[in-house]
């Protein structure tokens, strides 16, 4: 479980690709309170760590991790939106992340407004899945790469979020231009209640 408060814009180092996985590389600040089977959050995607070394650690990515989200994007060199797992004695700064990617966004327009910044993102609308909550709501949360922002302007299938210099410069957010391709995870509340608001009418 995450709260999409990032830790770091970590670096890609390295990339392997073995049969249909993707083993990426790390190098982050961390590292030495990393340790194997440990859950982190990149670019919102829940992985474990398989290998520590003494500069960088690596998770590896399935198949069907590679379809739902950016990773399979990454260059060496990239920086990675990194977020450890939650501690249960803290306050929640950002809202409950799962790790579970949902789909991709395209970023269509970015537009710097007196200090902060405006994305607009927008994705393929399935009507199915929205009926069961991967939908944005006005003032909502919903998670870009890993960051837990709030929705404005939501739409069918587009949303805007503001960024404050802060997030800019400390995530991955200052690499994010018109065409770039994002991961987001919908407000996990939102679907349990499209859930119940289903079997309710039955």
């Amino acid at each position: 479980m995450f709260s999409g408060i990032i830790e770091e814009a970590a670096e890609v180092t390295r990339l392997r690709q073995e049969n249909g996985n993707l083993h990426l590389s790390l190098k982050c600040f961390f590292i030495n309170e990393l340790k194997i089977d440990q859950s982190i959050s990149h670019n919102g995607v829940c992985l474990t760590v398989v290998h520590v070394d003494n500069d960088s650690y690596t998770v590896t990515a399935i198949q069907e991790t590679l379809d739902r989200s950016n990773l399979g994007l990454l260059k060496i060199g990239d920086k990675v939106n990194l977020e450890r797992s939650m501690l249960m004695n803290g306050r929640l700064d950002g809202h409950i992340v799962q790790g579970h990617v949902d789909q991709t966004a395209v970023c269509v327009s970015v537009m710097e407004t007196e200090g902060s910044w405006r994305y607009c993102f927008e994705y393929p609308l399935n009507t199915k899945m929205a009926k069961e909550g991967y939908v944005t709501v006005e003032k909502g949360s919903v998670t870009v790469n890993g960051v837990s922002l709030t929705v404005c302007n939501s739409k069918e299938n587009s949303f805007e979020v503001s960024i404050i210099p802060y997030t800019y410069e400390n995530t991955n957010f200052h690499q994010i231009k018109k065409g770039s391709v994002v991961n987001i995870e919908f407000d996990i509340i939102g679907k349990y209640l499209s859930r119940m608001m289903q079997f309710s009418g039955k």
